[in-house]
């Protein structure tokens, strides 16, 4: 069977998109801007990669340059905002991002860009420059760190140089860390910041939902200490709303005012979006027969299951395997199904709507891993694995923890009189459709190939191109105006940046 192709093949555009001096989208009178009952003489923004500016798969130097940290910070400028600084990028000499360690082992990979000779989005064909050795403590005033959930902003040794290869480290934290034994919080409230904007949470469940669920919902196992969860892991809400307060509280210790934002859910995101549950073509009846002669013993098994009690109708039902002329469901594993294995039945099945596919998925499905054997094809006879499917169970943990994030996150918030940017209902927009304030519309769907001028998603599928961010900046103004009667002028995101298209790679 051939190698299924995607829509990736629309891609094909042979131009690329730079970075233009910002403008504001009203114009700028003397006495126009107030920072209300704000104070913006010192803002510092705590979070994760939303906040450090990462897009399309990395942390780069323009992608910091134009972070919602950044674009907010110029417009408070107008507003008695001071200085704001980012850590250290200039290393980063030819902008693609990625980290090496004593120049040699690549620990960080650099950017993805479209590659118009082949249409499709991959790695930039060079070696990082930003060496993870080559320290400049901070604190900044962006202390977003990629990767980081949100016990990680409480943790001691989180950017000491030592813990990276054993796990326990951040590299983009060890490079900015006033000293190693400091934590991200510490390094944050250490400012004496008189204005926030707290954004983690994200990667409490993210980690889970991109590995297609891999992981461990540690609410399930009802386990409370963090120091034994791996990155695919969910956090349990008590270890979250315990963080999450304690950070909380550390930044308004002082009677700092802010903004904290809450997650969006995953199904926003085109990382879950782009690959449909049914990419797979067949063009003929006799190929629906052949394959359907490959699963009769399956499909027969699950009957002798189904009249022994093993299992109900519903589950012989979803568990059936079928094929037939035009687009078909991808053949997934499913541990959440009875175990049948005393039959010699594996736990399988074809996927629904409700079964989100992962964007790395689409590198696999359709491909026959074994040349001398092509009759085996990733998702059709060769069942995909648990990382590249998140189940609609899973999908179930995952809205579930979001939910409780929010909940906690909302609750907090208001107890210190705090306001929430609605960052969930502001990026389901973005996948639907975003119309600004000068008539544009934004979308998330990159890979049409079309309106790449519009996109607010980046090649990993999971975090906004700066174009994006610049909209998020925006919806942070929205917030900060109503909660103190402030007045900020916006930007304009179409004079931002969205990603490269180069020739050749």
């Amino acid at each position: 069977m051939k190698k299924i192709l995607y829509l990736l093949t629309g891609l094909f555009i042979a131009s690329s998109f730079v970075a233009c001096e910002p403008e504001f989208s009203n114009p700028i009178g003397e006495g126009t801007y107030t920072s209300g009952s704000a104070d913006f003489s010192k803002y510092v923004a705590v979070g994760n990669s939303l906040t450090a500016g990462y897009t399309n798969g990395t942390l780069y130097k323009t992608g910091q340059e134009n972070s919602f940290p950044a674009i907010l910070s110029q417009q408070m400028s107008l507003a008695g905002g001071g200085a704001f600084t980012q850590p250290y990028l200039e290393d980063d000499v030819n902008d693609i991002g990625g980290m090496v360690m004593s120049g040699a082992t690549i620990i960080l990979p650099p950017k993805l860009i479209i590659n118009a000779s082949v249409g499709t989005p991959e790695r930039i064909n060079k070696v990082p420059t930003i060496e993870l050795t080559d320290i400049h403590p901070g604190p900044y005033n962006n202390m977003g760190v990629p990767g980081a959930k949100v016990y990680h902003l409480l943790a001691h040794g989180y950017g000491d140089i030592n813990n990276v290869l054993l796990g326990t480290a951040n590299p983009y934290f060890v490079r900015m860390a006033s000293a190693p034994n400091k934590a991200v919080i510490e390094d944050a409230v250490a400012q004496n910041p008189t204005f926030f904007t707290l954004w983690i949470g994200a990667n409490d469940v993210l980690g889970y939902a991109t590995s297609g669920g891999i992981g461990v919902d540690q609410n399930e196992a009802n386990n409370l200490d963090p120091s034994t969860y791996t990155p695919d892991d969910i956090t349990h809400i008590n270890v979250f709303g315990a963080a999450y307060s304690q950070i909380v509280n550390a930044l308004t210790a002082n009677g700092a005012k802010g903004v904290v934002a809450n997650i969006p859910d995953v199904s926003s995101l085109p990382y879950f979006t782009t690959i449909p549950y049914n990419p797979i073509p067949v063009t003929s009846q006799a190929q629906a027969d052949a394959l359907n002669a490959a699963y009769a013993n399956y499909n027969g098994g699950l009957q002798l299951a189904l009249s022994n009690g093993l299992i109900d109708q519903d589950e012989a039902n979803a568990r059936t395997i079928h094929f037939e002329v035009g687009a078909n469901a991808v053949v997934m594993e499913d541990e959440y199904l009875t175990d049948l294995t005393a039959l010699g039945l594996p736990s399988i099945r074809q996927a629904t709507a409700e079964d989100l596919i992962v964007l790395p998925a689409k590198s696999v499905i359709g491909v026959a891993p074994d040349p001398n054997h092509p009759e085996l094809v990733n998702g059709v006879t060769i069942p995909l694995i648990d990382r590249w499917v998140l189940s609609k169970y899973e999908i179930t943990q995952v809205r579930t923890a979001t939910a409780g994030f929010n909940q906690m996150i909302s609750n907090i918030a208001a107890s210190k009189g705090l306001p929430v940017a609605d960052m969930a209902a502001l990026m389901e927009q973005m996948k639907q459709g975003l119309v600004v304030e000068d008539g544009s519309m934004y979308t998330a769907d990159y890979f049409n190939g079309t309106n790449l001028d519009n996109l607010v998603f980046g090649l990993d599928g999971v975090h906004p191109t700066n174009r994006g961010y610049a909209i998020i900046a925006n919806k942070f103004i929205d917030v900060i105006e109503k909660a103190y009667s402030a007045k900020l002028p916006k930007v304009v995101p179409a004079q931002y940046p969205t990603f490269d298209i180069l020739p050749s790679n």
